[in-house]
């Protein structure tokens, strides 16, 4: 039976993976990560203690922990569950050889060599992700992972570059362009994978000065449409309940970050 492991981040969680993953790649078992990234606050350390000691009742092993956790508060916090705590990449493997009762075999390369399995597959989903780029044609669509759904520069392509590039995920993007505005709706192309579609948003001013650069004193740049645009786009995603998040003040590794959470797409990152 693979053993629990647990990765926790107040940000995206990257940084403990990379860690915990190097570490246990040197032991010969198996294991089933979980990802919890953004634990921003302690309530939200309280649910994952409580998803940790779940872990921990259903299996009769105590998870591990790995964490890259800056606030005192809510380590403390997840300090208090019941899973085996990892902080620090140079004190992880001898306590591991205790705790998992497996010698550590060090080969060098060996994190590479889960690179290489995998490797095929991440250049598959960047080729799909520039083929499928910007609505280019929607006859793939039953080979996408993901479908992302936004008006022009709210960071559909940079975003599906990046889950395609970091974790090996095939994602195609649709333009919601000023000329369906009038009469919003998704194309039946779309509607046929309805469970795939991810939405962007951002705000209209940030829209408008992304567009400013691009096309400046356009219409398609002015504050008007741009607040118009993201007003008609949000309404659909409500109408159709496609989840959808915010990328004004985020980072790409971020929206890829949130949209991984939401979606619960397995990353492949090695």
């Amino acid at each position: 039976m693979a053993r629990q492991v647990f990765y926790v981040s107040d940000g995206t969680a990257i940084t403990a993976e990379v860690f915990g993953h190097a570490v246990l790649s040197q032991f010969p078992m198996e294991f089933n990560a979980i990802t919890i990234p953004f634990v921003e606050t302690v309530d939200k350390a309280f649910d994952v203690v409580e998803q940790i000691n779940e872990s921990f009742i259903t299996t009769g092993e105590r998870p591990l922990v790995f964490h890259s956790i800056v606030s005192p508060e809510i380590r403390d916090v997840i300090y208090g569950s019941e899973g085996l705590d990892h902080d620090f990449l140079n004190t992880f493997v001898a306590p591991l050889e205790q705790q998992l009762g497996v010698s550590a075999k060090p080969v060098m390369h060996r994190t590479h060599g889960i690179a290489n399995e995998t490797y095929d597959g991440r250049i598959e989903a960047i080729n799909y992700a520039l083929d499928n780029d910007d609505g280019q044609t929607l006859k793939n669509l039953d080979k996408a992972d993901l479908i992302l759904l936004g008006v022009s520069r709210c960071g559909k392509t940079p975003s599906s570059l990046y889950l395609s590039m970091q974790f090996g995920i095939k994602v195609a993007n649709y333009p919601l362009v000023e000329e369906d505005m009038d009469n919003l709706r998704l194309p039946t192309q779309l509607l046929a994978h309805k469970d795939k579609l991810f939405g962007l948003t951002i705000n209209p001013v940030r829209l408008h000065e992304i567009r400013q650069n691009r096309m400046s004193n356009s219409r398609y740049a002015s504050v008007r449409q741009c607040r118009a645009e993201v007003m008609e786009v949000e309404q659909l995603y409500k109408k159709q309940r496609i989840k959808y998040v915010d990328t004004t003040n985020k980072s790409v590794e971020e929206i890829a970050t949130k949209i991984l959470a939401e979606t619960g797409l397995e990353r492949h990152m090695f």
